[in-house]
């Protein structure tokens, strides 16, 4: 068995400082950032129109929620909105680090969102509805996460963390549905 030489850690501060300086307005982005930019704030804003359509759309099925034992699913569709508003808030503050500007224009957030806004009367429609944006949203994320990689290891972990929420939020809305079959 051979054993291979660890190259010690090393880095050139002077050069690091000399290029900070360099790109002062560039925020967070400096030269290091390995990602095209404009794609993953297209990215990010396609993603942020899809977080805010499945906020707007769970905000509605809470109130429109009627009917046997709707109290409960409302109040999970009310919590959900709310986690969705807050990946929306994440996806907003990072496109901003990026340098973009988050698109919150109503007339285009459904053309940008992954996910549909379906309106539905019955309850198991809703539940069945928002299963479906989840289960989107879910392979939306992953494929994004897969594409960004290691250039953008910020964008992955805010993705990553909002992709742990929604997998929580389709197991929810999964044993929602099945407690209703």
């Amino acid at each position: 068995m051979s054993k291979s030489i660890e190259t010690p850690f090393t880095i050139d501060l002077d050069k690091i400082r000399t290029k900070a300086r360099e790109h002062i307005t560039e925020g967070a982005v400096t030269q290091s950032y390995t990602a095209n930019r404009e794609t993953v704030l297209k990215l990010l804003n396609d993603a942020l129109a899809t977080e805010i359509v499945c906020t707007l759309r769970y905000r509605r099925d809470h109130y429109m929620a009627k009917g046997i034992h709707s109290e409960s699913v409302a109040a999970e569709f009310l919590e959900h909105a709310n986690e969705e508003q807050q990946h929306a808030d994440m996806l907003a503050k990072r496109i901003v680090e990026l340098g973009g500007e988050p698109n919150f224009a109503p007339d285009e957030l459904t053309t940008h969102s992954h996910s549909e806004y379906a309106r539905c009367s019955v309850l198991t429609d809703m539940i069945r509805e928002n299963l479906v944006a989840e289960r989107i949203a879910i392979d939306s994320y992953r494929a994004i996460i897969d594409y960004v990689g290691a250039s953008d290891s910020t964008t992955r972990r805010v993705l990553e963390t909002i992709l742990a929420v929604e997998e929580e939020h389709a197991d929810d809305l999964a044993d929602l549905l099945e407690a209703r079959s």
